[in-house]
């Protein structure tokens, strides 16, 4: 089990309350704060997962600050969402062997 119940209705919760918050709050947060979310997913999931799992979730999803949104450097913000992106597909074409050639 990756989450126990206390976490998972932790990070349930945050979703729900940061949807409603979003309604009320400037457009560029909703990228912060599911990048939060993702945050604490990967601290929960990280010590019951393998090692090669745990180097990602240890990696560029926590190096993100929490307080980083793209009005302060836009490309930079999205270079850096780019690069976790590319870091979690090449995990899965790892771990499930996809086959990028039959893409």
């Amino acid at each position: 089990m990756v989450l126990t119940e206390d976490e998972a209705l932790e990070l349930l919760t945050y979703l729900v309350t940061a949807a409603r918050t979003q309604l009320d709050e400037a457009a560029e947060y909703g990228p912060l704060r599911l990048l939060t979310a993702a945050q604490r997913l990967a601290g929960y999931m990280a010590p019951r997962v393998s090692p090669e799992m745990r180097s990602l979730l240890e990696g560029p999803i926590q190096r993100v600050p929490q307080t980083a949104t793209r009005s302060a450097d836009p490309d930079g913000y999205a270079a850096t969402l780019d690069t976790m992106c590319r870091v979690l597909a090449e995990h899965l074409v790892t771990r499930y062997g996809i086959d990028r050639a039959a893409q």
